[in-house]
């Protein structure tokens, strides 16, 4: 199975949970009874992790922290109404653009 397709099949188990799954047995589900702040939050204590994690050069905490990571990233997706192919629609319109470019443009929209 590809990463994308293991991404798609998370994505499909975390959507049925929101729409049928109790707060009191279903951890998805308790997350999102809280609230997209508290899927961000997630989202953010799970990156802390992993930068924890790979400063401190433990490359199977790494991986372990990454997966948590993006399991909550795609939480907070469901919380937003996010699919996976809209993100992957975003990554491939910037795909042959330099990051530096696509940084500085992303500044000046900023500004505006």
């Amino acid at each position: 199975m590809s990463m994308f397709e293991q991404l798609e099949k998370l994505c499909t188990v975390i959507a049925q949970r929101a729409r049928v799954a109790d707060a009191e047995s279903s951890y998805v589900a308790k997350l999102l009874s809280k609230g997209p702040e508290r899927a961000g939050k997630k989202v953010g204590e799970e990156a802390v992790e992993v930068a924890i994690a790979s400063a401190g050069g433990k490359r199977e905490e790494v991986i372990s922290e990454s997966a948590d990571l993006l399991f909550h990233l795609l939480v907070l997706w469901q919380a937003h109404g996010v699919a996976a192919a809209d993100v992957m629609g975003e990554l491939a319109r910037r795909e042959g653009t330099s990051g530096i470019a696509e940084k500085k443009a992303r500044s000046k929209k900023v500004e505006a």
